[in-house]
Formats: C-alpha cells, structure tokens, sequence
C-alpha cells in the first residue's frame, strides 16, 4: 500500500495518506506533510518529541495534528521524519515523533507551508483508511 500522493489545487496543495488502519493513515499524513516541505532522505532521527492532541472530531483532530506538527517546526526548527502513533480515539491523539533540528548545510527544504485547512478535509474507511487534507502554502 502507498503511503500517499499528492492532491494538486489551484493555489495550495493536499495530500491523500493511506493506511491499513487510522494510526497509520494519521502517520502517513505527517510523513507526506514533511516530505512536501523537505528532502526527507538526510534526516536522521536524533530527537523524539511527544506530541499531543485533542479536537473536536476526526476531522479536526487531523487538522490538528498536522497544525501542532508545522508549529513545532516554525518555532523549534525540527524536521521530522518518523510518527508512531501511540494513542488515537476520536477526539485526542498521542504520538512520537522522530527528527532533528533543521540544519540548512544538510537539509533541504522544498516548499514552506502555512497551515492545514479545513477545505476537503476528509477520512473515508475502504480496505484500510484514507486521510485528505490540503494544505496553505
């Protein structure tokens, strides 16, 4: 199963993550997230940081997610590379998030993004789990 692609829309761009169950779906968001803003190939994974979530519904906690994950790297410089999902009910998420600080003499960044929005924001169950988002850039 693909971990994901890339949704093109008129002045941002989304992504559609896929995963045999939610946690999975959920990480494979975070993992498309960072591969549009960066070159994931020379990211080590030399931090963990927990991170932690609590939302409405489904939907936002998605949205949620995503917004804590592009916050912690506009103000702590983190890439990450790695999401293990440790807890997810439908209105609070947990999880370990593996990275390291942004080093611009290693890293390479491709596109900055703003924001998840809310705009087609979606998660279907099919044969496993489908998370759309799109994203501000």
């Amino acid at each position: 199963m693909k971990r994901f692609e890339v949704i093109e829309h008129t002045a941002d761009i989304g992504i559609t993550a896929y995963g045999s169950d939610l946690k999975k779906a959920f990480a494979n968001a975070a993992y498309a997230l960072f591969s549009l803003m960066a070159d994931l190939e020379g990211v080590d994974e030399a931090i963990c940081y927990d991170v932690e979530v609590a939302a409405d519904n489904q939907e936002d906690l998605i949205v949620r997610w995503l917004n804590e994950l592009i916050y912690l790297f506009e103000v702590e410089s983190i890439v990450f590379k790695t999401f293990r999902i440790t807890s997810l009910r439908p209105t609070r998420l947990k999880a370990k998030c593996f990275g390291e600080r942004f080093d611009p003499s290693r890293h390479r960044l491709k596109m900055g993004v703003k924001a998840a929005t809310y705009h087609m924001v979606g998660i279907e169950k099919d044969d496993g789990y489908k998370v759309r988002v799109i994203f501000d850039v």
